[in-house]
């Protein structure tokens, strides 16, 4: 089930809403659980068995760090490489089959295994619940449905945000609730979904169709098709984080943004500042900080860089393309820490490059195989197979151009200062409200149109 769905928004959030606030407050932790497992069963009915061992295994291991208190670290190890085990195995179980095959001529059967959807966000969540746990942060939670509730909580268990323990624990069982709060919340979620359905699968489909002619394209066709993807990403997966947060305020959490303008950036550093902030907490927290972080030699410094850069990349998905992003983005930090950084450049021309170098790295994260990447950066910079442009570019050009300048005029910061502003007062909320139902409208009307459309990140 996505948040994007008929069914989603008539039947299962109404009645989600309906048994949540009906129930004693002692109880609403059961119901979003068990609404939790119906939400994640209804596409992967299967997998609910993986996710409640998942949480079966982290919830005891918690309890038995508390208790052995002489036997923490040994319970960390193997609670970490229990949990690595199970993400590496239905994650990368065929790609480094494959790989093995290919370097030693060896024809190992490779099973083709799905995967689980959401696996690397709610295995992320429960490692930082058992380190923090062995950091001392705060005692292991008692309650077998509190802790299963924060794992399997709907609206972020999908594709993130990535919570971490620490951050909702009191929320966990003191939550503030009101009408205000719930109405903000709502308004965010049909801010989101208008963000999915309105620009980033209306802009998809120029990405799909470039993709899809592969190499046979002009050079105008391989930057539209290049810029679509752009903009198609950051319009889904901050569509989803901002569903994700207004879902949780109507159930009064507070999750943490995930994205604050990043195309605003005026670096790559800055932009990585902005951009699946949760992700980059969590790698920073658990795999830089320990480490070393900066606070070490040049050269070590370099070598955490890169590690946590591959790590990252190969946490998107089984591919060397997604290693080569991460890798890609590792070697840019870098440049910009020792070199970029030591320039004096106007800042007009750093946003500019900056723009340039995600662009880039979109091109190398959504194509298919290595060679993918190879074909779209060749037509891109000149060697296209129909020059610099032919006539199905200007004709995706001119048909696309007024959804690229909205896609454009909706990364800009002042979008979101302007709907802050209507918000702060209260005599130019009622606009708000009526372009929020307006927004509701529209973009239930295209889901009627449209086939199954899940997000990008359900994939990771």
């Amino acid at each position: 089930m996505v948040f994007s769905s008929v069914t989603f928004l008539f039947v299962f959030l109404p009645v989600t809403l309906l048994l949540y606030y009906i129930v004693p407050k002692r109880c609403r932790n059961l119901v979003l659980l068990l609404m939790s497992l119906v939400f994640y069963a209804w596409g992967e009915p299967v997998y609910v068995i993986l996710m409640l061992y998942s949480i079966l295994l982290n919830y005891g291991m918690g309890r038995l760090m508390d208790s052995l208190r002489h036997r923490k670290k040994a319970v960390l190890v193997f609670t970490v490489i229990l949990n690595l085990f199970i993400l590496g195995f239905f994650k990368y179980y065929g790609f480094v089959l494959e790989n093995i095959n290919a370097l030693t001529g060896l024809q190992l059967p490779v099973r083709k295994i799905s995967l689980p959807i959401g696996i690397s966000f709610y295995t992320f969540q429960a490692l930082s619940y058992i380190i923090d746990l062995y950091r001392g942060k705060f005692r292991a939670q008692k309650n077998l449905i509190s802790f299963a509730c924060y794992i399997t909580m709907f609206p972020q268990l999908i594709a993130g945000p990535i919570v971490r323990y620490e951050d909702i624990e009191r929320q966990l069982s003191v939550r503030s609730f009101s009408m205000e709060r719930f109405g903000f919340g709502a308004m965010r979620f049909i801010f989101g979904l208008a963000k999915k359905v309105l620009l980033a699968n209306l802009i998809g489909a120029l990405f799909d169709t470039v993709h899809a002619a592969g190499a046979d394209v002009s050079v105008l066709t391989a930057w539209l098709g290049a810029l679509a993807y752009t903009f198609q990403i950051y319009f889904d997966f901050s569509g989803y984080s901002d569903m994700a947060i207004g879902l949780g305020q109507m159930l009064g959490f507070s999750f943490m943004e995930n994205f604050r303008d990043p195309y605003a950036a005026k670096s790559v550093t800055d932009f990585w500042r902005r951009w699946h902030i949760s992700l980059g907490t969590w790698f920073r927290e658990y795999v830089y900080i320990p480490l070393g972080g900066n606070r070490v030699s040049a050269a070590k410094h370099v070598r955490n860089i890169l590690v946590v850069w591959a790590l990252t990349g190969l946490w998107h998905g089984a591919s060397w393309n997604f290693v080569i992003w991460g890798l890609y983005y590792g070697l840019l930090l870098l440049f910009d820490k020792y070199v970029w950084q030591k320039l004096r450049v106007p800042g007009f021309i750093t946003r500019v490059l900056t723009l340039l170098m995600l662009v880039i790295g979109w091109v190398i994260f959504s194509a298919d195989s290595l060679t993918g990447v190879v074909t779209s950066l060749t037509s891109m910079f000149g060697f296209a197979a129909r020059g610099l442009y032919d006539g199905d570019g200007l004709y995706y050009l001119r048909t696309y151009l007024p959804l690229l300048v909205l896609e454009v005029i909706f990364c800009l910061p002042f979008v979101r200062r302007v709907r802050m502003f209507f918000m702060k007062n209260g005599y130019l909320q009622a606009f708000l409200y009526l372009f929020t139902l307006a927004l509701l409208f529209v973009s239930v009307s295209f889901l009627v149109t449209q086939n199954y459309n899940p997000f990008l990140y359900f994939r990771f």
